[in-house]
């Protein structure tokens, strides 16, 4: 129950999957919109009219997969439906040669349906068994433990190379241990997902969930653009001062009732945002642990109860590591599971989700620059704010270029430029060879000199590079027909 998943993310059309579903007592296809508060299935007919308010969800197989577990977990009565994953571009037509397989089946329809059926989540019958205590947050320990949840010959480690993740690369980063704890990895780690025809490379956190066979499964927490706040969060609608301070300070700031949807168990729980990740988080209050004293400083049962309800609280004359008193406002984070300093953070995701997810925690530079690994050596330098010299990017049509980043810690952003900034500082005049390169290839601009070139521009080139490129250059592009109407 660790976020909401009814939200609908916003998708191109050629990278988004629509969601149909058949009732399989009405026997009818339909297009999924969301779910209601009270866990039931909300949908439309799936013709053109209604293409808007189709749900779309990722097509990433993996990230899908995290997707539909939670959406199956929200979900009134769900096996009283059959789900299917179809292409966006393809979903009118596709629903509606389902429908014609329900009506009237044929071996071919029934392929059809085969191919593109989603099933029930592995593991969740299991699941389900244990639900009343494991669906908040069931990969994660209880706050406070430090026994291990999980061994590490319980880990798939061939699916976990071929997420580009080797144990000894997880332990070099101190990041197999807190996952065997059963805890999310406290920073974003790069992820490879080799699909067949295509490889997508994505920052996220990991943590461990239990599967089939006492085996643990990897789960994928990719970066959201923003938290959805605009959707029941399992019977919670958030207010508007809810959604105020849950994007100011990343906390809620109250205890609420939330729903488990197939119990009907009310469990009073404090809600956060994942700061790196923007995922939507809910602990329960009697899994909150108060320290007795922070910095120094004892707290009384007063003060105690405040954060246990989940509200900021002031304290004053606390002692820092160098010595020295200061003051701080406190709150209890359910994502982190302990009371964490605000220092007046702000953590509007309006913005650029890389530099947003940096904002509450401005120490945390990425570990990835489009898509490239920093070395040990580089990342030392970039997260304390030197420049650093990258080679070997790729632009989107498979040409190498290099550049120079920089992160900005009080903003959370990565710079990047053609030219060391240094450089620039002094006014030297930059190179145009790589900036030509990127703008024609993956930007979209024009380039006057090679408009008419078919192939993607090389490293430095700006002109054409030998007689076949030129001979494309002086044969412009014959003009489109007109499609006028006929008279």
């Amino acid at each position: 129950m660790s976020e909401q998943t009814t939200t609908t993310p916003q998708y191109p059309e050629q990278l988004s999957d629509i969601l149909l579903v058949l009732d399989k007592e009405k026997k009818k296809i339909q297009a999924v919109t969301g779910i209601n508060k009270n866990g039931e299935l909300e949908t439309v007919d799936p013709d053109k009219k209604n293409q808007s308010q189709f749900m779309r969800v990722d097509k990433s197989g993996d990230i899908f997969s995290n997707f539909f577990s939670n959406f199956w977990r929200q979900l009134k009565n769900p096996t009283h439906f059959s789900f299917f994953k179809v292409p966006a571009l393809e979903a009118v037509d596709t629903a509606k040669q389902m429908q014609q397989q329900v009506d009237a089946p044929t071996k071919e329809g029934e392929s059809l349906m085969t191919k593109h059926e989603v099933k029930e989540p592995k593991g969740q019958q299991q699941e389900n068994k244990q639900e009343n205590k494991k669906d908040m947050e069931t990969a994660q320990a209880t706050p406070g433990t430090s026994e291990y949840r999980y061994k590490p010959e319980q880990i798939d480690w061939e699916t976990m190379n071929n997420l580009g993740l080797s144990k000894e690369y997880l332990e070099k980063k101190n990041l197999l241990d807190p996952l065997l704890r059963g805890f999310k990895t406290n920073e974003l780690v790069p992820v490879s997902l080799n699909l067949g025809t295509a490889v997508t490379r994505m920052d996220a956190r990991l943590s461990l969930q239990p599967g089939d066979n006492g085996n643990a499964v990897v789960a994928i927490h990719g970066i959201r653009r923003e938290p959805n706040l605009n959707f029941p969060f399992f019977g919670h609608e958030f207010s508007k001062e809810d959604k105020k301070n849950l994007l100011q300070t990343g906390n809620m700031g109250r205890v609420v009732d939330l729903t488990n949807p197939k119990t009907g168990e009310k469990m009073p729980s404090i809600v956060s945002i994942d700061r790196l990740t923007n995922e939507v988080i809910a602990l329960r209050q009697d899994w909150i642990k108060i320290p007795d004293e922070m910095k120094g400083v004892k707290l009384n049962e007063e003060q105690k109860q405040t954060l246990v309800e989940g509200k900021p609280l002031q304290l004053e004359g606390m002692i820092s590591k160098k010595g020295e008193p200061f003051d701080a406002t406190v709150q209890f984070n359910a994502d982190k599971r302990f009371v964490e300093f605000l220092f007046d953070r702000n953590v509007n995701r309006g913005q650029n989700q890389q530099s947003e997810q940096q904002q509450g925690q401005p120490q945390e530079a990425p570990r990835t620059f489009r898509g490239k690994e920093l070395t040990d050596q580089q990342y030392d330098k970039f997260k304390e704010g030197q420049t650093v010299y990258l080679d070997g990017l790729i632009d989107k049509k498979g040409q190498k270029y290099q550049g120079y980043i920089t992160f900005d810690k009080e903003t959370g952003k990565t710079g990047f430029s053609f030219n060391s900034p240094d450089k620039l500082k002094e006014k030297i005049q930059p190179k145009e060879e790589n900036k030509t390169q990127v703008a024609v290839n993956s930007e979209g601009k024009t380039n006057e000199a090679t408009r008419n070139v078919k192939e993607p521009l090389k490293t430095g080139q700006q002109t054409p590079k030998d007689n076949k490129q030129q001979k494309q250059q002086d044969t412009p592009k014959a003009p489109a027909k007109s499609k006028g109407i006929k008279r």
